[in-house]
């Protein structure tokens, strides 16, 4: 794919989004890109922990940032990132008495369409703790856009679905992912570091069903010291659940080691194991992606989907090229023997 350059103004714009995400590192010189009224228009797009939802010929991608980036697409090519509103732009009131010190800096957003509605979930955190909160909200459309490329979704509070807290959980409210199971049931699998990647079964309005059966299905250690597993995405596929998971560490531009493993199991409860036959719960895990250390430094905080007939897999990298700033990567998912394979 060929790649079109920032100007300057737009690594301003979205480098302020990430900023609390992820260090500032040097940045090379672009040429001018394309300002389409309502955003700018790139092919490489700068993100951190994208996800993606399609709605009536147009994809829409919501990642990390000041009330969450959006940014939208025709062909997932060719990016117009919206400038002008958030998506959130009223940060709800009870994130501020549920997380102190969280302003509106909303991490790694999930979206779900079920029941005839949208459901996007969202991260309330500040780095290195584990008080925080996974919110809701809702909205009945995504589509169409308005032509001055504002906030148009009509998006309602639905409120916290989980929440951790420090001295009470050995578990962090992050980083959270829906996955609706073969019977039609809603599922919420979250987690970063501490006792490592939950999973809770949810009820019709996409909160914490009870009672709570909350278990963990992934680790990346089982002794002492810190547990570098996050960001849990699951894939249905073929008669399976494919559970992709972050390894080690995201957010410090070149100094980043993310890479991303994978599992699976045959009942969304798991137990998720690797090629191997561990189970992740146990520290198992199958490397699926990592960085090259010539394009990318490292790759990570995954989402998969199923596109126009294909299974594709998005992440952030860290490009060498841009200084450890991180953007979108796309790959074709190719399956080999029931598992997963990328080509960087």
């Amino acid at each position: 794919m060929k790649r079109q350059h920032f100007t300057l103004a737009i690594i301003a714009i979205l480098s302020c989004t990430i900023a609390d995400a992820q260090p500032s590192s040097t940045h090379k010189r672009r040429t001018p890109g394309t300002d389409s009224g309502r955003g700018f228009v790139t092919d490489m797009p700068m993100v951190h922990d994208p996800v993606m939802a399609e709605d009536q010929g147009t994809y829409l991608m919501f990642s990390t940032g000041r009330g969450i980036q959006v940014a939208e697409s025709n062909d997932r090519k060719t990016w117009t990132v919206w400038r002008r509103t958030p998506l959130m732009d009223s940060i709800p009131a009870w994130t501020h008495d549920s997380v102190p010190g969280f302003k509106d800096h909303v991490w790694a957003p999930d979206i779900i369409r079920y029941r005839d509605r949208w459901w996007l979930s969202y991260s309330c955190s500040t780095f290195g703790k584990n008080t925080s909160a996974i919110g809701l909200l809702s909205t009945d459309r995504l589509m169409p856009l308005s032509a001055e490329g504002e906030n148009r979704m009509q998006w309602r509070d639905e409120g916290p679905i989980v929440c951790s807290q420090r001295g009470r959980d050995n578990w962090n409210a992050i980083d959270s992912n829906f996955i609706i199971d073969e019977k039609g049931e809603p599922w919420l699998c979250f987690g970063s570091f501490w006792d490592g990647i939950q999973l809770v079964r949810l009820d019709s309005t996409l909160h914490i069903a009870q009672p709570s059966n909350q278990r963990t299905i992934a680790r990346r250690k089982t002794g002492g010291g810190e547990n570098p597993i996050e960001a849990p995405f699951i894939f249905r596929h073929d008669g399976y659940y494919y559970l992709f998971v972050s390894w080690d560490y995201c957010c410090r531009g070149m100094e980043s080691s993310y890479k991303v493993a994978v599992g699976r199991s045959r009942s969304i409860e798991g137990p998720y194991l690797d090629k191997e036959g561990k189970d992740m719960a146990a520290g198992g895990g199958s490397l699926v992606i990592e960085g090259d250390k010539k394009t990318f430094e490292a790759m990570g905080h995954s989402a998969a989907y199923h596109f126009q007939g294909k299974d594709f897999f998005i992440c952030h990298g860290y490009s060498i090229e841009y200084g450890g700033q991180s953007i979108l990567v796309e790959r074709e998912i190719q399956w080999e023997e029931g598992w997963p394979r990328l080509e960087l």
